[in-house]
């Protein structure tokens, strides 16, 4: 009997200096399946991309889009804090529709796991009116961090969970909680590398997206710009495919800003994809070179 092949996309912040469209022309010459759009800008020194439905970056994304037969599968990227609204989610959930995209990366930004479940259920009502749901993601420089509290959120707002090699590892949480997830509760599953033990001092480069030095957290910064490839860091990504649900989507996420630095964005994208492919093979997937 053959096996599908697993669909391999990249998420925006693998390459986020690139426009959406730009984006997309790289992934498919990397020969990645899918991509996921930033939509909207999260940290302050983001410049947004104007991305609005009908707009010409919208346009010429979609056009691409057509041309080389990837879809868009996530939108991002949206914390979850006391004051988030319709306001701000529904233009990422028009985005979104518009490029055709199923889910939409949160994070949990609110210490308060009730009212955050309140939130979570009001945007999963609004999503599903653009074919859109919600996944959440533990992130381990966010009140909500831990795997199980992300479950346990996710299952009671009618939403889904983004399970991220790195945060899990950094929150102290481990393959045996991923594989206790209902399989429904994982429509996609990131893919990184990193050391196991977290970095107590990082000598950074600037933030390749903005050339300013990196703000925020330790785990923050190694986040954003220090992921390893997959297969060159410590981090039991074998493991953690086994506990998925054959098939299940992969999107690599490895913003690596030294050496990005030494690369032309396709040479990366590439870089990462053969990478990605290595991982496949090891887990046992005959379709990892597919794509």
């Amino acid at each position: 009997m053959s096996v599908a092949p697993t669909p391999v996309g990249i998420a925006h912040l693998t390459l986020l200096r690139l426009s959406p469209p730009d984006l997309v022309s790289t992934a498919a010459a990397a020969g990645y399946d899918f991509v996921g759009i930033r939509v909207r800008g999260v940290t302050p020194a983001e410049e947004p991309w104007p991305m609005r439905p009908g707009s010409p970056m919208c346009r010429e994304t979609l056009r691409r889009l057509a041309d080389t037969g990837l879809v868009v599968r996530d939108v991002e990227f949206l914390p979850l804090d006391a004051a988030t609204g319709a306001a701000d989610w529904l233009p990422a959930l028009e985005a979104g529709a518009a490029l055709g995209a199923t889910t939409l990366s949160v994070a949990g930004a609110d210490a308060d796991l009730h009212r955050l479940t309140d939130t979570l259920t009001q945007l999963t009502s609004d999503a599903a009116q653009f074919g859109i749901r919600p996944t959440i993601e533990p992130i381990s420089y966010q009140p909500l961090r831990r795997l199980a509290d992300a479950a346990a959120v996710a299952t009671a707002a009618g939403a889904a969970v983004l399970v991220d090699p790195l945060h899990l590892q950094r929150a102290g949480d481990t393959v045996d909680d991923v594989r206790a997830l209902s399989p429904e509760l994982v429509p996609c599953v990131q893919l990184c590398d990193g050391p196991l033990a977290a970095p107590e001092r990082l000598d950074l480069p600037p933030d390749p997206t903005t050339s300013r030095a990196p703000a925020g957290s330790l785990l923050q910064a190694e986040a954003r710009l220090l992921r390893q490839l997959p297969g060159e860091g410590e981090l039991p990504l074998t493991a953690l495919l086994a506990a998925l649900p054959p098939g299940t989507p992969v999107s690599v996420e490895v913003p690596h800003a030294r050496l990005q630095a030494s690369m032309s964005p396709l040479e990366f994208a590439t870089a990462t994809r053969r990478a990605t492919a290595g991982v496949l093979d090891r887990s046992g997937d005959r379709a990892a070179h597919g794509g």
